[in-house]
């Protein structure tokens, strides 16, 4: 029974390599997130539309750190209290099954790239309404999803900005609830 789990696993990982564009796994973010996407409808196209390349360059600066902005973060692993409960949502409904547990990608796409391409519009109706064509189910009946939905999408942002370590994150001493 095991290695029948095993199989489906890696089936499901090479169909959805199919799916999903190749990423070079040791590129930065940065560097990940400039790499070309195919044509907007096309197979394998990991967004809703196509990212231009001034949109991609915007989607790419920096959204908080140290000192504030969509998400804070000290140290790489304390952050505010809306981005430590986004983390908390990721970690709940267990999203590193397909997209990995450093978002690096599975059999779904790497967030580290997506999250410089998506708008943070995009990301919300993805995670909404899902992407049944592409296996990403959809979370609208979820209320810790759409309670902490902002919060996600910082933690996730912080994360694509290589401003937030992967693992275990801890509130900022202080930080206001």
């Amino acid at each position: 029974m095991k290695h029948r789990n095993a199989l489906a696993l890696v089936m499901s990982a090479l169909m959805a390599g199919a799916a999903f564009p190749a990423v070079d796994q040791t590129a930065s973010p940065a560097q990940a997130s400039t790499q070309s996407a195919p044509a907007a409808g096309a197979p394998g196209t990991a967004t809703p539309t196509e990212a231009s390349e001034e949109k991609i360059a915007e989607l790419s600066k920096p959204s908080g750190g140290p000192g504030g902005g969509l998400y804070t973060v000290k140290d790489g692993t304390k952050v505010d209290p809306k981005t430590l409960q986004g983390w908390k949502t990721w970690r709940a409904l267990a999203c590193e099954r397909c997209h990995g547990a450093e978002q690096e990608g599975l059999v779904g796409p790497p967030l580290l790239v997506s999250l410089h391409r998506l708008t943070k519009e995009e990301f919300v109706k993805t995670i909404v309404d899902g992407r049944i064509e592409k296996g990403m189910p959809p979370f609208s009946a979820s209320k810790m999803v759409m309670d902490n939905q902002d919060g996600l999408y910082a933690y996730l942002k912080g994360r694509a900005d290589g401003q937030i370590k992967p693992g275990r994150l801890e509130p900022i001493e202080g930080a206001k609830k």
